[in-house]
């Protein structure tokens, strides 16, 4: 894989912005349509990421261009942080890309002092057995047995250590439930990868 690095995303950069919104409409124009329809909802969205208390990180080539982008959402008095959202250019998909920004994510939650990283991945075309059903009653007995019935993101959520938490029925509408995950961060954690990677080098 080619080389990038991960940075702040800074306001200045209008067309590194525009890239980005680019990626949210073509990332997530199959699993969730309705996110962002136009490109200036798709602008809207990435510059409410500079606001404060927001982390916002991009993935770049040693040419400028925009490979992902992932940002985040401070809440309870930055204990948590939801994470919102993930997106990778089509072509640079099953690569580590995702992974190692979703790393990158959890380091900055964990210098924040944050303790947990939360996320909702929402079922809208029914790619899993929470999708196109009633789920009550019995919400929890039918979020303990999901499973995936084609390629839905959760199973990337698993993959990096996250679990499922939750539920929200209807979320998106009748049988358009959104999925809820979290995964607990550790400071020490990094810490000592730190320490480790220190005493390597």
């Amino acid at each position: 894989m080619k080389p990038f690095e991960i940075v702040d995303l800074i306001s200045e950069n209008a067309h590194t912005i525009e890239q980005i919104a680019q990626l949210l409409m073509v990332g997530f124009r199959d699993a969730s349509p309705t996110s962002w329809p136009t490109i200036e909802e798709a602008i809207a969205e990435v510059r409410g990421s500079l606001q404060a208390h927001r982390i916002s990180r991009i993935a770049v080539d040693h040419g400028g261009e925009v490979l992902g982008w992932i940002g985040g959402i401070e809440e309870y008095s930055g204990n948590v942080w939801e994470l919102h959202p993930l997106v990778v250019r089509l072509d640079r998909r099953r690569q580590g890309l995702g992974r190692k920004l979703v790393a990158d994510f959890e380091e900055q939650v964990a210098q924040r002092g944050g303790h947990t990283i939360r996320l909702g991945t929402d079922d809208e075309n029914c790619s899993t057995t929470l999708g196109g059903i009633d789920l009550y009653p019995g919400v929890l007995d039918k979020l303990r047995t999901i499973e995936s019935v084609g390629k839905h993101p959760f199973e990337f959520w698993l993959r990096v250590g996250f679990h499922i938490v939750g539920v929200i029925p209807d979320a998106n509408g009748f049988g358009k439930p959104d999925i809820l995950m979290a995964k607990r961060i550790s400071a020490e954690s990094f810490s000592s990868k730190a320490q480790t990677d220190e005493a390597i080098s």
